[in-house]
């Protein structure tokens, strides 16, 4: 069982409180370096502080069409992923409709960095560690995201553009 599956849509924020605060393996912060990653790499931090929002910063948020590397960092102090979905035509970034879970539909989507210090998917991204994801992405509008419950709609999401 994946920890954000834990929480209740009602008590997302406490229940993630409580885990940080009981110190659950995956709170806890481990320095790893990436292997080579191929294609354009493309830098994510996901972030989330008490005195200001949650939200992910994408450097580029531009590449050609290819072989992308997503290099996931959590510089927040809760456990976060990142999940690449694609946008439909006249989609806006930040419009996907959130469940009662508090997590968006994850249909169609094109791969995740959620595993502590490893690639692809996992339980989730530690505060101060990070995990990678490498696609094949055609020329496209894409959403990038946190997908914990209640992360989402707090403003975890970032556009993402794939070129010719």
């Amino acid at each position: 069982m994946r920890l954000h599956d834990v929480c209740s849509a009602a008590t997302a924020t406490a229940a993630m409180t409580v885990v940080l605060v009981a110190g659950a393996p995956a709170a806890q912060a481990r320095q790893c370096t990436p292997p080579p990653l191929p294609g354009k790499v493309v830098e994510v931090k996901l972030t989330d502080r008490a005195s200001g929002p949650m939200g992910l910063t994408v450097t580029p948020a531009k590449v050609p069409g290819g072989t992308v590397s997503f290099r996931a960092s959590n510089t927040g102090t809760l456990v976060h992923e990142l999940v690449v979905l694609s946008l439909a035509d006249g989609q806006a970034v930040g419009k996907q409709p959130v469940g009662s879970d508090a997590r968006v539909s994850e249909t169609g989507m094109l791969g995740e960095a959620s595993r502590d210090c490893g690639g692809g998917e996992g339980d989730g991204i530690a505060p101060g560690s990070m995990g990678w994801v490498t696609l094949q992405l055609n020329p496209g509008r894409y959403e990038l995201l946190c997908n914990f419950p209640g992360h989402y709609a707090s403003g975890m999401h970032a556009p993402f553009e794939v070129t010719k």
